[in-house]
């Protein structure tokens, strides 16, 4: 992936998943925990403050929540890992951004509250989003990239990053889960463009379920940008017009109008392709002497388009 529509990946799930209700359905959706239903949308806190080390900075994008759950801190750091190759230092560099994240909160902490007894570092849930096309096959737990570790068992750090692989979700679960984050994960799989066509037409109904208009508009912007680049070489029709107008429509009418048009301009480059092979099969036997009315019997094309491919043929 270049890094243009990488960064532009990488901007478009953060800006979904920045809206606390996208972001609550996400974890309702796809983690699969007691806790999450403890979650209110009104609790969540994102924080507007970026973890990224500069060693990293032009590789990914997070995100970070805070949110209390029964009188707990807890902190959600999302990390948005949309590289070409598994990064097998991922416990790594995520044991080092929660590092940074507890020093921040040190750092913003008096000293008199850090000196009490009771006092506690908030809880840090890491994650991974990721949609490349391999495998995701870095190893899960922090203590497995140790030397040595099952020596000394619970004596080492250790934690369990949540991975959400999205090109390894399955179709069926993503259209059950239905909500905006899935119809995000179904459109983004690394899929041929027919069937992109087809999801598009069964994104429609999850929209229509349960999204707020706020929801629908954040998604829009999301899906322009992504179909502008997915489509822009491989079909014949001005994509940037189509979502232009598409754009203006409420969200279930774009996305059905996309599905429609895009599988007409399939339908039209190839009818063009098989129009332009007849024609080329039809030179090539004109070459040869061959008459043409009987061409135009082999090829299907009209005795008045030989005629006309002959004349051309002559010059």
């Amino acid at each position: 992936m270049n890094k243009r529509i990488k960064d532009e990946h990488d901007l478009g799930y953060k800006h979904i998943l920045s809206s606390k209700k996208n972001f609550l359905q996400f974890l309702k959706g796809f983690v699969k925990k007691d806790w999450v239903a403890l979650i209110k949308e009104d609790n969540l806190i994102l924080i507007d403050k970026e973890f990224i080390l500069k060693d990293f900075k032009e590789e990914e994008a997070d995100i970070v929540y805070r949110v209390n759950i029964d009188g707990n801190d807890i902190i959600f750091y999302v990390l948005l890992e949309f590289q070409s190759k598994v990064d097998f230092s991922m416990p790594i560099r995520l044991l080092m951004y929660m590092t940074e994240i507890w020093r921040d909160e040190l750092k913003n902490t008096d000293d008199k509250t850090k000196k009490k007894k009771d006092y506690r570092l908030p809880a840090i849930v890491p994650m991974v989003v990721y949609n490349g096309k391999h495998n995701w096959t870095a190893v899960r737990n922090f203590k497995h990239i140790l030397k040595g570790q099952e020596l000394f068992e619970d004596n080492v750090v250790d934690f369990r990053y949540l991975l959400f692989d999205v090109n390894r979700m399955e179709k069926e679960e993503l259209l059950e889960i239905a909500n905006i984050v899935s119809a995000v994960f179904l459109l983004d799989q690394n899929v041929n463009d027919i069937e992109i066509v087809d999801r598009l037409k069964l994104v429609g109904r999850i929209l229509r379920k349960d999204s707020s208009k706020e929801q629908q508009k954040i998604f829009k912007a999301w899906l322009v940008n992504i179909l502008r680049n997915r489509f822009k070489d491989n079909i014949d029709t001005n994509i940037n017009k189509l979502l232009k107008e598409t754009s203006e429509l409420e969200v279930e009418d774009m996305v059905s109008n996309l599905g429609k048009t895009i599988e007409r301009g399939f339908k039209t480059s190839e009818q063009r392709g098989i129009e332009k092979g007849k024609e080329e099969t039809a030179v090539n036997l004109l070459k040869l002497g061959i008459a043409e009315e009987i061409i135009a019997k082999g090829t299907g094309l009209s005795l008045e388009k030989i005629l006309k491919l002959k004349k051309k043929f002559a010059n």
